[in-house]
């Protein structure tokens, strides 16, 4: 099956508050949508499975399971909102019905029609479209480093954008009003962290230039350039569906890089509930790394929270 995200620029560009694992189900729905030719009408259901999440996304299966019941409550709540062909704001929201299905640990969705409408219409002379493979996004752990990296790709051929105003910026970015005010925590706590992340795990290539207006910042003008033969780019290509496994290997790495990744703290969390609080593991940071260690080499695929080499970061 193929991992083409393909939606109108009007669907990209818009204001929208999506979390990272609402935004990776909206893609996953607009993927299935076309190539199983449902859920392509504003009354055709759509079922997304706990396993397909795991796999497209390289989390635990009990993980994707406590996704998608939370997104039972959330997703149906999501707003967003856009500019229509007459030049006026539209407001609607991504779904108009979502089920959790008990026992078969997936969520069946109903898009709005105004989703279907901005997802199917890709042969229309006078439209545009955005589109890019899953792979390139799923390695990204921000939403704004996602969001951005939508907003950009569309530029990919025009090498630079138009100037990106700053509070319609923020709100296709999913800031509140509330959200990193002052724009030294903005640009250090979302932009810059997004562009870096982008730079090192995706296919594009990205700087900004910030606009003042007197002593104020009004906005960002971007420089997109794509990456040839990049690492993720290949990954992409050469994958089934969207199973990235080729990420959680430890081949390639040396025993003193898998020493730092089993001492890394935000592996240290991300699987502390592996052993016992009463084990030596448990207690003892060292006998911790050799545990870890030693699972690592054995079989890293069992590591699947995030890319293994994230955690040499």
């Amino acid at each position: 099956m193929s991992d083409l995200v393909v939606k109108s620029n009007r669907l990209n560009t818009a204001i929208q508050n999506l979390s990272l694992v609402e935004i990776r189900l909206i893609q996953i729905a607009i993927i299935d949508s076309r190539e199983t030719q449902t859920g392509l009408t504003a009354d055709s259901p759509l079922v997304i499975s706990a396993k397909r999440y795991a796999e497209c996304f390289n989390v635990e299966i009990d993980t994707a399971y406590d996704i998608l019941l939370a997104a039972e409550s959330t997703l149906f709540e999501r707003r967003f909102s856009f500019v229509n062909q007459r030049d006026n704001q539209v407001k609607t929201r991504w779904v108009s019905q979502v089920e959790y299905i008990r026992g078969d640990g997936a969520i069946e969705i109903i898009l709005t029609p105004a989703v279907v409408k901005e997802i199917t219409r890709i042969d229309g002379i006078k439209d545009f479209f955005t589109k890019y493979t899953l792979g390139q996004t799923a390695v990204l752990n921000s939403v704004y480093s996602v969001r951005l990296y939508e907003l950009l790709t569309q530029w990919r051929q025009a090498t630079k954008t138009p100037l990106f105003d700053i509070e319609t910026f923020r709100g296709q970015l999913g800031l509140g009003v509330s959200d990193y005010q002052r724009m030294s925590d903005f640009k250090r706590r979302v932009l810059d962290s997004a562009v870096a992340e982008i730079n090192e795990k995706t296919d594009l290539q990205i700087s900004y230039v910030q606009e003042k207006k007197k002593s104020r910042i009004v906005g960002f003008k971007f420089k997109v350039s794509g990456k040839e033969n990049s690492k993720n780019t290949l990954k992409a290509s050469n994958r089934k569906g969207c199973n990235t496994a080729d990420m959680f290997t430890v081949e390639g790495l040396s025993d003193k890089q898998i020493g730092r990744i089993a001492r890394n703290a935000q592996f240290i969390a991300d699987y502390n509930h592996l052993v016992s609080s009463t084990s030596l593991a448990g207690q003892d940071p060292k006998a911790w790394e050799l545990e870890m260690f030693n699972r690592l080499k054995k079989d890293a695929s069992k590591f699947k929270k995030r890319p293994i080499r994230d955690y040499l970061n």
